[in-house]
């Protein structure tokens, strides 16, 4: 396995890859960088941690749409575009933010 050190939001890191995996990594290093300074430069959390694991949850969350081919989520019976979980997680993230701001 070889190794490529990259930056992410100005501190540099290296990391194992995969060999012919330079061109995905080096994709998945800039959506991570992207992330991460698009909610740092939003002024509300400047914990390189919190933006991390809120960077890690909205390309999560975007995940499906961006596979092709993959199945959109279903809807939950009755019409709630929620899932009683989903609202559950959510609710519970909202809560360990505190001040920082609400997830979505």
């Amino acid at each position: 396995m070889k190794q490529l050190e990259v930056q992410i939001m100005g501190q540099s890191y290296l990391l194992g890859c995969p060999e012919n995996g330079d061109a995905r990594m080096l994709d998945a290093v800039n959506r991570v960088d992207m992330a991460m300074c698009r909610i740092r430069d939003a002024g509300k959390i400047k914990a390189r941690d919190r933006i991390a694991v809120l960077a890690a949850l909205n390309l999560a969350f975007e995940l499906p749409e961006r596979t092709p081919g993959a199945p959109a989520a279903a809807a939950p019976a009755g019409g709630n575009a929620e899932s009683p979980q989903l609202a559950a997680l959510l609710q519970r993230l909202d809560t360990a933010l505190g001040i920082d701001g609400r997830l979505l």
